[in-house]
């Protein structure tokens, strides 16, 4: 058990946001689209749906088939101009998802697309693997924040 105050390393929330948002819009009964950024590397769509490096994707059911919302890839078999195409988009590739009817849904920041997880910095300049004998140094706390505030505003 690691003592408290050690922040271990956590996978990206943007998949469970994706998957939970998706479910969302689905439940009430709207159609999910997907804003994707088709110039990242890994992204597999038709080039001639490409506006600007991006691309907007219906991904509801009576849409796609074989739809996979995973913790690493959106995946799915959509036609485009009659033809029969595999979707593949890396997570990080998308920007967001909403329902076409209002709007309504998430956004998403920047996120880099990496092969292999960076070396874990330690103190001193070293990577993980090594270690320098000495206990690392406690972490500075996390700023204070104001308490919230209302006021009536007539």
């Amino acid at each position: 058990m690691n003592p408290p105050g050690d922040m271990l390393p956590m996978s990206s929330n943007r998949p469970y946001l994706l998957r939970a948002t998706y479910d969302w819009i689905v439940d009430n009964q709207l159609t999910p689209y997907l804003l994707i950024e088709a110039t990242m590397s890994g992204v597999r769509v038709p080039s001639a749906a490409v506006r600007n490096g991006q691309i907007v994707l219906n991904i509801a059911m009576t849409a796609v088939a074989d739809l996979e919302l995973g913790n690493e890839w959106v995946r799915f078999n959509a036609r485009f101009s009659g033809v029969s195409q595999r979707i593949e988009v890396p997570v990080p590739a998308v920007l967001a998802i909403y329902a076409h009817e209002n709007g309504q849904g998430m956004m998403f920041g920047a996120e880099a697309i990496s092969d292999a997880d960076p070396p874990l910095s330690m103190p001193g300049g070293q990577t993980g693997g090594e270690t320098s004998g000495e206990p690392d140094p406690q972490p500075d706390p996390p700023p204070r924040r104001k308490a919230p505030a209302l006021r009536v505003v007539k």
